[in-house]
Parts: structure tokens; C-alpha cells; sequence
């Protein structure tokens, strides 16, 4: 039986210490996917004293059952869509224009709200250390690994609590290394293996991202 994973911080000082050949990189960055991803990722960033930022993707959730992702975005136009989803509910590419052109505002404030002026990281040739709280169908990582190939990092490391073995399987072949502490099957939920998947929210997220700068600092 799988051992459920007690919260996101758990998760992810779990996660960091299978990742200790990557502390003081002097090229690395953890890039977290809000907003659950951020508390995984800041204990991560903390143990292997690393930078901390944010990689602003959102699910395109299926109208009327948003939890199921027929997609996602990333900025700089990037869009993966679900085909298996897609075609199994006859889904129309003007649906899917739809959702990509609401979800795309909700980037834009994200990114406003988390980041406010301070700029987006360099992430050419540097090493990507790039986390969530869990790998559902796959669709916003894969969103997240293709805005960053087209920035051209030297490597994309996945690390994720809990994830489908099948997808694990899958996304292994899209980056450079993919770290999972949890592969049930089924999967069902993510939010099944955690004791508390209480939701993150923005200004946690802010806070966050706040500690991460100034602890690096005091470290340096």
C-alpha cells in the first residue's frame, strides 16, 4: 500500500533529499508551478540553497469539469492539448480557443501577483530544477517543459511528489531527469495521497517567494 505523503512541505524536504547532487549549483534554479507547486519547490530551493521562482502554466480545463485537463498554456504562446481527452469528448478547437483566451488573463495576473516587477529569470544553460505537487494527465507539465526547451537550459530535472506511472513513463522521455516519490495506479486524485491538500493561495505563494530571496541571500 502506498504511504500517503503528510503535506506539501513533506513532500517536498522528501524530495530534496534525493536531490542533494544539485545543492550549490552554480547554474541551478528550482522553478516552481503555481500554486501548489511552491511549497514543495521552497523546500527544495532551501536544502539545496538554490534560487526560487515561478513557471506560470495553467490546466485548460473542460467546461463544466474543470478539474479534467484537455490542456494547457504556457506564455509565449505555447499550447499542448489532450487529444485522448479531446477526441473522446468531441471537443471543438473554438472550445478550446475559448478556455486558452480566459486562462491566458488569469497568466497575465499570476504573473503580476507573484512576480510583480521583478523580471523573469535567465534560464539558458542553466539547470532546471522544475517541481508541482503531483502529475495528473501530464498536460501542464508538459507545458511547463516546453516554454523552458524554448529557452534553451542545459538540463530540465522533473521532481514531483506524486505522479501516474504511466505519465512518469512518458514525460522520462521529454527531460533529462524526472524524480517521483509516489507512482499509484490508479492515481485517481493527487489530492488522495496527501493527509492535508489544504489549497495554497496567492499570497502564500508571495510570501514564499519573498523567504526564498532573502534566506539565499543571508546564505551567500
Amino acid at each position: 500500500m502506498t504511504t500517503l505523503l503528510h503535506n506539501r512541505i513533506e513532500a517536498g524536504q522528501l524530495l530534496a533529499s534525493r536531490l542533494t547532487g544539485y545543492a550549490n549549483c552554480p547554474d541551478g534554479i528550482v522553478l516552481a508551478l503555481p500554486r501548489g507547486g511552491v511549497p514543495v519547490a521552497f523546500e527544495i530551493a532551501r536544502k539545496l540553497r538554490l534560487p526560487l521562482d515561478v513557471c506560470l502554466v495553467r490546466k485548460l480545463g473542460v467546461p463544466g469539469h474543470k478539474e479534467l485537463a484537455m490542456g494547457a498554456i504556457a506564455p509565449n504562446d505555447v499550447t499542448i492539448v489532450n487529444r485522448d481527452v479531446v477526441n473522446w469528448l468531441h471537443i471543438s478547437p473554438e472550445t478550446i480557443e475559448q478556455v486558452a483566451e480566459q486562462e491566458k488573463k488569469e497568466l497575465a495576473r499570476r504573473d503580476r501577483a507573484y512576480r510583480g516587477n521583478r523580471p523573469y529569470p535567465e534560464i539558458r544553460d542553466r539547470t532546471v530544477i522544475l517541481v508541482d505537487d503531483g502529475i495528473a494527465t501530464g498536460a501542464t507539465m508538459r507545458a511547463a517543459i516546453a516554454a523552458l526547451r524554448q529557452q534553451h537550459p542545459k538540463e530540465i530535472v522533473v521532481a514531483v511528489p506524486v505522479a501516474a506511472p504511466s505519465v512518469c513513463q512518458e514525460l522520462r522521455t521529454e527531460v533529462d531527469k524526472l524524480i517521483c516519490l509516489r507512482k499509484p495506479e490508479p492515481l485517481h486524485s493527487i489530492s488522495l495521497w496527501y493527509e492535508d491538500f489544504s489549497q495554497t493561495t496567492d499570497e502564500e505563494v508571495r510570501d514564499l517567494l519573498e523567504r526564498a530571496e532573502r534566506e539565499l541571500m543571508v546564505m551567500k
